[in-house]
């Protein structure tokens, strides 16, 4: 294993573990914020896709631009260049962050007519700077990530997260003493408070680990690049991977608007659609997201890894590495759906069992569309990595429009499956699957066109989805024997994480001496 191999295992190992803790707080914020008020859980989730949306086409790809650029000057000895670019991009996503937040701001009356909730004003005002506070936030992550150095992000996503909720739903419970406006505000200025928290450790660690980045070599042959240059590569990078990040969360904001509207014309009375597109989104979505954190971390580190070899035209280690990230995606991927789908109505009992207002049949239906909804998180994790070994390649358009595509088969399978009656809500998991199919098998090929590599069938997919399926059969078989309790759902999936471990070495999907050396690398300095 080739040091860069082991230092992007280790950053997807840093990024993981980060990634399931922040996902995990997330699902535990909605339960005490529905608990307080589902009047406020309500104003707040009207509020929030709004602020994802224009902080994703604010700051989703130049980051990733900013890491993957670091990364090759770093790789070619031009540690000037990569401090330029990143301060470039520095000022640029100050820039573009304060015109949103500035713009979310003078906009707030369209915003509140589009939702058509007046209680939504105060929400829109409260999370309004947080837009520029996460853009400058990226930069700085963006620039250690270049150098192969995952901590601060993962340590300020973790801040992030629990500043959500030691901040958050105390100012939720205290603004609901007014009114519920005033307790949705109270959520949303929470996460502006907790941004800025993350953002003030991040600002810290850079100047703490400055003398670090200093260290690295500077050949004098090369020339230093004009600021308009940066600024053009950093500009012609960012704007596809920003349109393909964009293009999901334009879905979500597109099915917010039909999905009700579908249920309604299947023949399901509209408050009832509510209440399932509400169980979807803030029950079924949440707790997906908590595996799908692993794909943003394979992600994340695959990016300057393989940015650093392609600058050094080094075919063998963009080979290595975009083996390792397929390994990877499969090995993460394969066994979180299957574990995920066999205890859905487990997993939906533990967060949600005791939540008032949580009906046996919401248990019912939520169990249903998670059992389903799972399999999206293996084609998630390889659409991530594919994507972001084809950035990393400089072929960062492909990813947008397989997007494009795969997004389009979505929303078109979403308004004819869940228009039809009998299938209504139960539509939106079939027409996910779909749409991560499509754009996982287009990635893929292009990923081995431009590699030069095969498919890797018995290595990628085989061995892992054995170990899985060993894994699926023994949770199977416990979830019969054991009464469904908190406790015996625990039980059932550590039982799993360790058959799936056990079959994983015997398959050699992974040997005994990879699991050594992860081992031996963990208490290391990243």
């Amino acid at each position: 294993m080739s040091e860069k191999t082991k230092s992007v295992v280790k950053s997807v190992s840093v990024l993981s573990i980060a990634g399931i803790i922040c996902k995990f707080i997330g699902v535990l914020f909605s339960i005490p914020l529905n608990m307080i008020s589902t009047d406020v859980a309500a104003d707040f989730y009207l509020v929030y896709p709004t602020y994802t949306l224009l902080l994703t086409i604010s700051s989703a790809g130049l980051p990733v631009a900013v890491s993957r650029l670091v990364a090759g000057y770093l790789a070619r000895n031009d540690r000037r260049n990569a401090w330029n670019t990143f301060r470039c991009a520095l000022m640029t996503l100050f820039t573009v962050g304060l015109f949103f937040s500035i713009l979310m701001i003078l906009c707030n009356r369209m915003l509140v007519n589009m939702v058509g909730v007046e209680e939504t004003s105060a929400g829109y005002y409260a999370i309004a700077p947080c837009v520029v506070i996460v853009c400058v936030l990226s930069a700085f992550r963006g620039l250690f990530q270049g150098q192969q150095n995952m901590v601060p992000t993962a340590v300020s996503q973790v801040m992030e997260q629990v500043g959500k909720v030691a901040l958050s739903l105390p100012l939720a419970a205290l603004g609901l003493k007014q009114s519920v406006t005033a307790g949705a505000a109270g959520a949303l200025l929470g996460i502006t408070l907790s941004e800025t928290i993350a953002l003030a450790y991040i600002v810290i660690r850079f100047y703490v680990k400055k003398k670090e980045f200093d260290s690295y070599p500077q050949d004098p042959d090369l020339a230093e690049s004009p600021r308009k240059a940066l600024l053009s590569r950093l500009v012609m990078i960012s704007i596809p991977i920003t349109i393909s990040a964009c293009i999901i969360p334009f879905s979500q904001f597109v099915d917010s608007a039909m999905m009700v509207n579908r249920m309604v014309f299947s023949g399901i009375e509209r408050d009832v659609a509510k209440a399932y597109y509400g169980i979807f989104t803030s029950v079924v979505i949440r707790l997906i997201n908590i595996p799908t954190a692993l794909a943003l971390a394979i992600s994340m580190s695959l990016v300057p890894a393989i940015s650093a070899y392609k600058a050094k035209d080094d075919h063998a280690g963009i080979c290595r590495e975009t083996h390792t990230g397929m390994r990877y995606a499969f090995i993460i991927g394969f066994p979180c759906s299957v574990g995920m789908s066999i205890l859905a109505k487990q997993i939906v009992y533990f967060f949600y069992g005791n939540v008032s207002g949580f009906s046996e049949a919401k248990m019912i239906l939520a169990s249903e569309l998670l059992t389903f909804s799972a399999m999206t998180v293996v084609l998630f994790t390889v659409v991530q990595a594919t994507s972001s070994i084809l950035q990393g390649l400089r072929k960062q358009k492909i990813p947008m429009y397989t997007m494009i595509a795969g997004v389009a088969v979505k929303i078109l399978l979403n308004y004819i499956l869940i228009g039809t009656p009998g299938i209504h809500i139960h539509g939106g998991p079939y027409a996910s699957i779909a749409c991560y199919s499509v754009v996982m098998i287009i990635n893929t090929y292009y990923l081995c066109k431009y590699t030069n590599m095969r498919f890797n069938i018995i290595e990628w997919v085989l061995r892992p989805g054995a170990a899985a399926a060993v894994m699926g059969v023994t949770v199977w078989l416990l979830q019969r024997l054991l009464p469904m309790n908190r406790f015996c759902t625990i039980v059932e999936i550590a039982a799993g994480i360790a058959v799936y471990a056990a079959a994983a070495v015997l398959l050699k999907v992974v040997s005994v001496s990879d699991i050594r050396k992860m081992i031996r690398r963990k208490g290391r300095k990243v």
